[in-house]
């Protein structure tokens, strides 16, 4: 039995394989319609959630199989005090694999420890968001046809980011990769991503505070918001969330085949009047996370079509 908690669960061939799947998926969806019948997915969300939470639902359910779950702490036992090893112990009585989002980094670690079923990480605090990398990465794959040989553009909150980290953490894998960390000094990437991911791994990077500056050279932007939940002054929140808004003046100096995107929510970091824009990818990539988990259920669940 495997888990997701991390993308370096999956080796880049495994990664490979599996974004395959998806887009055969994408080619086929009626081929896959009925791969779970009779399996039954859990989501347990610790944490408010639109996008993760509603496409993993879709996913089981395109895949013919049903959801159980909830979708906030104060609708699950937690709010009794329960924890986190006994809900997974209960929850792999009832379902045959679990999607867990958490406010506490490692609490879904600690859930795959203890459970009998796979459990995806959903998400743990500004930790790892493994499968909305999976997402990332099949966006940019599909759309221009290759994982390495570009330069990336990180842009907004590159601190407090789960997606950031991990999206870093997988691409490093792939030759020729360089990142552009765009970022206020008080929102720069943490010292554990440069030293142990970038350093290590001899990854070439530019830290810039500049939008303007960095938008020529950039093969992918993806933007993020300044998350309020992650900070704890909510003057430092005010301060930097309009740092950097990209809008059509900036979409001028990217180059024409770039991709733009975003894991969203949006709040204002993205110009409305951008996403008209043909470069402007963030809500096929929303799209391709539906494909993405589909394969990743089936995956860990071990099913495939007859």
């Amino acid at each position: 039995m495997r888990h997701l908690i991390s993308p370096l669960d999956f080796s880049a061939e495994e990664l490979d394989q599996l974004m395959d799947l998806a887009s055969d998926i994408e080619q086929n969806p009626k081929k896959y319609a009925h791969v779970c019948d009779g399996k039954k997915l859990a989501t347990l969300f610790y944490e408010p959630s639109t996008r993760t939470r509603l496409s993993f639902e879709a996913a089981m359910l395109n895949l013919g199989g049903s959801v159980i779950g909830f979708a906030s702490a104060d609708s699950s036992s937690a709010s009794k005090g329960e924890s986190v090893s006994d809900t997974i112990r209960i929850i792999s009585c009832y379902a045959d694999i679990c999607a867990m989002r958490h406010p506490k980094e490692g609490a879904p670690l600690v859930a795959s420890l203890k459970s009998s079923i796979p459990v995806i990480n959903a998400g743990d605090g500004g930790h790892q968001h493994p499968t909305q990398t999976l997402t990332d990465l099949m966006t940019i794959r599909s759309l221009k046809g290759r994982l390495g040989n570009m330069t990336v553009g990180l842009c907004g909150d590159l601190k407090f980011g789960r997606t950031v980290h991990s999206l870093i953490n997988a691409l490093v894998r792939y030759e020729g990769i360089r990142f552009v960390l765009i970022s206020p000094r008080e929102l720069r990437v943490p010292d554990y991503i440069r030293d142990n991911v970038l350093e290590a791994n001899h990854i070439p990077y530019t830290e810039v505070e500049s939008l303007d500056q960095a938008m020529p050279q950039l093969d992918i932007l993806y933007m993020t918001r300044v998350q309020r939940e992650r900070f704890f002054n909510e003057e430092e929140y005010i301060r930097m969330k309009d740092c950097y808004i990209l809008d059509k003046s900036k979409m001028a100096l990217g180059k024409k085949d770039m991709l733009v995107l975003h894991p969203l929510p949006r709040v204002n970091e993205i110009s409305v009047e951008v996403d008209d824009d043909p470069r402007a990818v963030y809500f096929r990539q929303v799209q391709y996370g539906v494909y993405v988990r589909m394969a990743l259920i089936m995956t860990l669940l071990e099913v495939a079509p007859c």
